[in-house]
């Protein structure tokens, strides 16, 4: 009935505070409607032919009469605001207890054993913007081979250094190290490889980041995929919130744009199964960074590449578009916000313009896709195929 399904995570894009939010310290987040206000308009006129204008209200963004796509937004049910937990609980999989972080630092104890581990010293052990740290200590970083190591308001360890000083290989090899240390308490969601080129003053992040995640405790729809005999084709970081599991095939990318390309090329192969494409940019380059009018930009950019995404959708093809998180960057915390995400589902064979309204997990996503695909249903969510198909199938 349906041939491929194509999941395109909108990294950060949220839609408005949750119920909750006041507990993370984020009242007042809306990622979307706050950029929006904040650069006077934002021009996204394909996104708005889907609906997204009629999810929310959003300053200078009309909703639409018949939108082509059905729409809502979604809670999420998981405690926490991350990458894994968003992305988990797309795929069924909510996690019950936040995974934990260190808004002091990690334990001198666990620093000293990683260090006699590594065989060097260690930079930092703080909660630091990635760029800022890099600019503070990247220079003694360079003098001293002491690799840069920090963390965030997310369950994180990264690990920043100059490739000339410390080789991708190394670097790698350390968050290896990291990952197989940080284990009961210190069991953080991701180890994030962070290297950087430059001088001081003039220090730049590369393309290289690569994620150590944990794997799922449990089965989650990517596994159902795949155990079916379909694919799952993932392209940009979802191999690495996953561990690799339940992934067919992973293309990695370097910016949103070429995100978008792969998953075309991805499209091009009319294999079926399903496509799981992650937009980083939005999150990792402007949200974070508080940078509203390059997030303005960037949502722009890939309101530009719509039409041809939909263009090389075959007609058993479905399409969805959400988000994993908030991280606003109008706001004075760099950090993500605890917020609604957006649902957006367009096919060519299955109803438009119907409100899916206000979903009660992420994972009533994979819950749809899973029988989309006719593929076991995974351990949580509600699926919505019905409403996308009611009176046409």
């Amino acid at each position: 009935m349906v041939h491929r399904v194509v999941l395109i995570i909108i990294d950060s894009v949220g839609i408005g505070e949750l119920p909750d939010a006041k507990d993370y310290g984020d009242e007042g987040s809306n990622t979307l409607a706050n950029i929006s206000k904040e650069v006077g308009g934002l021009h996204i006129a394909n996104l708005s032919k889907l609906g997204i204008g009629n999810i929310i209200d959003i300053p200078y963004v009309q909703p639409v009469m018949q939108p082509l796509a059905c729409y809502g937004k979604m809670t999420e049910k998981s405690k926490g605001k991350d990458t894994t937990t968003g992305h988990w609980e797309q795929m069924g999989l909510v996690t019950e207890q936040p995974f934990p972080t260190f808004p002091e630092g990690f334990p001198i104890e666990f620093i000293r054993d990683f260090e006699d581990r590594i065989g060097r010293g260690v930079l930092g052990n703080i909660a630091a913007s990635g760029t800022e740290i890099i600019e503070k200590l990247g220079s003694e970083h360079i003098r001293t081979g002491k690799p840069i190591v920090y963390t965030s308001a997310d369950s994180v360890f990264q690990i920043a250094a100059h490739e000339e000083i410390i080789p991708l290989t190394d670097l790698m090899e350390m968050c290896r190290t990291a990952r197989e240390m940080l284990t009961g308490e210190l069991n953080v969601s991701r180890v994030i490889a962070r290297p950087f080129i430059g001088q001081a003053g003039s220090f730049q992040r590369t393309a290289n980041r690569h994620d150590f995640s944990i794997v799922p405790p449990a089965d989650t729809l990517l596994d159902h995929i795949v155990e079916s005999g379909q694919k799952v084709m993932a392209a940009g970081k979802i191999n690495d919130i996953f561990a690799g599991r339940g992934i067919s095939e992973t293309v990695p990318t370097n910016g949103n744009m070429d995100g978008v390309e792969k998953t075309l090329r991805y499209l091009k192969r009319n294999e079926p199964g399903f496509i799981f494409t992650n937009l980083v940019d939005f999150d990792m380059v402007y949200g974070h960074r508080n940078n509203a009018k390059g997030y303005a930009q960037a949502l722009e950019e890939f309101d530009a590449k719509i039409p041809l995404i939909l263009e090389s959708l075959q007609d058993r093809d479905i399409l969805l578009i959400s988000a994993d998180h908030g991280c606003d960057p109008t706001t004075s915390s760099t950090d993500h916000s605890r917020e609604y995400v957006p649902l957006l589902v367009y096919g060519k064979e299955i109803n438009q313009g119907i409100n899916l309204g206000v979903r009660e997990t992420f994972a009533d996503v994979g819950a749809t896709i899973a029988e989309a695909l006719s593929v076991k249903p995974p351990l949580q969510g509600k699926s919505f195929f019905y409403e996308l198909t009611k009176n046409i199938f």
